[in-house]
């Protein structure tokens, strides 16, 4: 079975402190056992027409779709969004499963 990506573009209000935003997450992914990585990053090279405002990748790869639905539903995660959804301007989700083309090395 292929592994699962959560990948989330974001661009957060001009009032929110994102290391406390990202803090959280981490967090949040510490305590949840489906979780198998977590990567993040802010934008620092595309063009602002190209970027459209967003600022901010996050990636959560699970091992299955299953322990993505188990995250989704985990009650960590229930609690969180709600500080991550209000800490929001705009966002586009892809949750899909990952095709490796060239996987990292073992």
């Amino acid at each position: 079975m292929a592994e699962f990506a959560h990948l989330v573009v974001v661009k957060f209000k001009e009032e929110v402190v994102v290391e406390d935003i990202i803090k959280g997450l981490e967090k949040l992914v510490s305590e949840v056992d489906t979780v198998k990585s977590f990567v993040w990053g802010k934008d620092i090279e595309s063009m602002e027409m190209l970027r459209q405002g967003f600022t901010h990748a996050l990636m959560m790869t699970f091992g299955s779709k299953d322990d993505f639905n188990a995250f989704q539903t985990h009650p960590n995660h229930v609690e969180y969004s709600a500080t991550f959804s209000a800490a929001i301007d705009k966002i586009v989700l892809l949750d899909f499963p990952v095709v490796a083309v060239k996987p990292p090395p073992t």
